[in-house]
């Protein structure tokens, strides 16, 4: 989707979508994500999804399940309006206690006490609250019990009191304790192992797409892929839910502080890193403060600074100075890396790139990185002969992977890169993981990218589950962790896709689409037919096509009136929460004219032209050249007018008219045999642009368009005003 290196720098480029944010570029997301504070290392979430009663409810709509349920901002418990009431969660055994966390709606309690108790029945109060505020209240206790009881006594109003979560934390008595302790990068040179209180701890893991507040729905999904790491790209208030869900399945966070330019060529902002220091002390500031707020957290695994930035400076600066300010970023790393180290002992620091020979930087300039972490795709293989022949002496995990990316691979017949098929891309994770886990004691680990629900084009380049619908590559991935897919109901399997006129589909017209189609497990599928515009229009959009079956896995499909190189897909879906989707291009062209283009290189005039802006100067000349990548542009005003002469009067049949997207609502088309009187044979107050094809009867020398309305702000637009005999 980027570029590649300038020629500055060495050739091999190992990169990441950016912050999901930019794959899109590729995709969009929610990339600041967050967690809780204050949590023992050991402990873990007791009370979701575990029976609770209550004195009272205000409501069926508002039962005590309510507030163990895992949802922070959609569903609630709210009592009677009434200052004694209670409501209590049974953990289902005795268990060591650490705290609560009460998230209050807006009918909170202002005094109120955590009561404990092993039986039911005979409570003992393990913390009394007075004056709360509302909002959410983290609350120490210890000891053990089987029932956590919130006692209401006094409320903060005249209702009566309503949580949307009430979440006990602890530890099962006479168990393990499940993954927690102090995360280490262990072992020497070439022997490396990231260890988790002690145990080793392999990253199997997945870049994060969807919202926080959707991660009790997905996270349990996560899990069941053998999913052990989450990574963000962003850390801050928000997150917290995210940490808290994490924590309560078992996953653990990779959180990650965004630096300009982040994302690789063509991402972020341009920072000045050797004179901005006003820029540098507000983001070591605002670090500081979330690994403060998150450092205990037991969803927390590491932390990671930046994202692809001293790949993307080229984008700022070249030569000298892009030496000077790679060398300065990366020295700001160090820093940030040394005062994470100062408020927080006891979780790894690294820093994320897209391009191996950035290591060499990191190498020279920040030296109290833990470890380097690195977004490969394509070339992910490389990586450890890169490791290797640069003489590093710190661990990698791979931050991103996935297939090939759109800037890896080579352009098809339409002059546009060729996405790899379904199966093709799922062999890809499954050889990057065998990559990563091939670089013994090195290579710890990967997030893979990317668990995202985008249906637009970057989605289906890289999304395991598109639209919700899981793909061949959500269960490679799932295959990698857990090293089995049995007994699940897989995707259907799409190949040979053929675009029958994929150089020459006519515009508004029908071509065919094919593939041979099949289910594994023979469920009954449905068809989609979708199209994209990124080419075309820029627009990353997916759009179901007007399309019709014709049998056998061939469709008919209408083409898109606007000229250009388009994607077409054909989604095909189980029924099961599978789908299969392959894609190839297809170029749309101006519908044929028989007969000959009498205009064609024809002296043209126009009452005024751009002279430079965009791709500008654009004469009247070019509506005549017969090449729709050039065009004429009127000024920004109206009426305007086009004219050709056809050097004798000649008999006109038709006109073809080629917007470009500053078209015509509203012309006439008019003709004159000595270029000063003129007759109007045809009029429209309806145009829409794209392509106009206009049926005239006339004989005349000169043909005009007299341009009364515009279709957008900006003035007329033609590629090409095509006249037939």
């Amino acid at each position: 989707m980027f570029p590649p290196p300038s020629a500055s720098t060495p050739p091999r480029r190992t990169r990441g979508a950016a912050a999901l944010l930019t794959l899109g570029a590729l995709l969009a997301s929610s990339l600041a994500l967050a967690g809780a504070p204050g949590a023992a290392a050991a402990e873990s979430l007791l009370s979701q999804g575990k029976a609770a009663t209550a004195s009272s409810t205000e409501g069926e709509a508002y039962s005590a399940a309510a507030a163990f349920d895992g949802n922070l901002t959609g569903t609630r418990w709210a009592s009677q309006w009434r200052d004694t009431e209670w409501i209590q969660v049974d953990l289902g055994a005795s268990r060591d206690l650490s705290r609560v966390v009460l998230t209050w709606e807006g009918a909170f309690g202002k005094n109120y006490e955590i009561q404990v108790s092993d039986d039911g029945t005979n409570w003992r109060t393990a913390e009394s609250v007075t004056g709360s505020d509302g909002g959410t209240d983290e609350i120490a206790i210890s000891g053990s019990g089987r029932h956590v009881r919130m006692m209401g006594l006094v409320r903060s109003g005249g209702y009566g009191y309503s949580l949307w979560e009430f979440q006990v934390y602890g530890s099962a008595q006479g168990e393990p304790p499940g993954p927690g302790g102090a995360v280490r990068v262990a072992g020497s040179q070439g022997n490396w192992q990231l260890t988790v209180g002690g145990q080793p701890y392999t990253v199997k893991g997945l870049t994060w797409g969807p919202s926080v507040a959707d991660a009790p729905k997905y996270m349990p999904d996560v899990k069941s892929m053998g999913v052990n790491t989450i990574r963000t790209w962003g850390t801050d208030g928000s997150t917290k839910p995210l940490l808290d869900t994490a924590a309560a399945n078992g996953i653990r966070i990779i959180n990650g502080f965004w630096l300009q330019p982040g994302g690789g060529p063509g991402s972020g902002g341009c920072v000045n890193y050797v004179t901005d220091a006003a820029y540098k002390s507000t983001m070591l500031t605002e670090f500081a403060k979330w690994v403060d707020t998150y450092k205990s957290h037991p969803a927390t695994l590491m932390w990671n600074v930046g994202n692809e930035s001293v790949l993307g400076l080229q984008n700022c600066y070249s030569g000298a100075e892009l030496e000077a300010q790679r060398n300065a970023y990366t020295t700001f790393v160090n820093d940030v890396a040394k005062k994470i180290h100062s408020i927080d002992p006891d979780h790894p620091v690294t820093s994320t790139d897209a391009w191996t020979g950035a290591w060499p930087y990191y190498k020279r300039n920040a030296p109290d990185l833990d470890l380097y972490s690195m977004n490969a795709y394509g070339d992910i293989c490389g990586v450890r002969q890169d490791w290797v022949e640069g003489g590093y002496t710190k661990p990698y995990i791979i931050t991103e992977t996935g297939p090939a990316g759109e800037w890896e691979v080579p352009n098809d017949a339409n002059g546009v890169p060729e996405q790899k098929t379904d199966v093709q891309n799922a062999e890809g994770y499954t050889a990057a993981w065998n990559c990563i886990t091939g670089h013994q004691g090195v290579a710890l680990g990967a997030t893979m990218f990317h668990y995202g629900l985008e249906h637009d084009f970057g989605g289906i380049w890289f999304n395991l589950l598109p639209d919700g619908l899981k793909r061949l590559s959500y269960y490679a991935v799932k295959q990698a962790y857990t090293g089995s897919t049995a007994g699940d109901n897989t995707p259907p399997v799409i190949s040979n896709m053929v675009v029958n006129q994929a150089s020459q589909a006519p515009a508004g017209g029908e071509f065919t689409v094919s593939a041979t189609i099949r289910d594994p497990q023979n469920d009954p599928l449905t068809y989609k037919i979708f199209l994209s515009g990124n080419y075309a229009n820029g627009d990353k959009r997916l759009v179901e096509a007007q399309w019709r079956s014709t049998g056998h896995g061939t469709f008919a499909v209408t083409a898109p009136e606007k000229l250009g190189v388009w994607k077409v897909y054909i989604q095909a879906e189980d029924g099961r929460g599978n789908a299969g989707i392959e894609t190839k291009s297809v170029k749309v062209v101006a519908p044929p004219v028989t007969g000959t283009n009498l205009a064609l290189n024809k002296p043209a005039t126009a009452s005024s032209a751009q002279a430079s802006y965009g791709d500008c100067p654009c004469p009247a000349g070019n509506a005549t050249d017969g090449n729709t990548g050039t065009r004429w542009a009127s000024d920004w005003s109206d009426p305007q007018w086009i004219n050709v002469d056809l050097g004798a009067p000649t008999a006109i049949r038709k006109l073809q008219l080629v917007w470009d997207p500053a078209y015509a609502k509203s012309y006439e088309v008019r003709v004159s045999d000595d270029g000063t009187n003129w007759r109007t044979v045809h009029t429209t107050t309806t145009g829409n642009g794209d392509i106009d094809t206009v049926d005239v009867s006339a004989t005349a020398r000169h043909v005009r368009l007299h341009l009364t309305a515009r279709g957008t702000g900006w003035g007329y637009s033609l590629h090409e005003f095509g006249i037939y005999n």
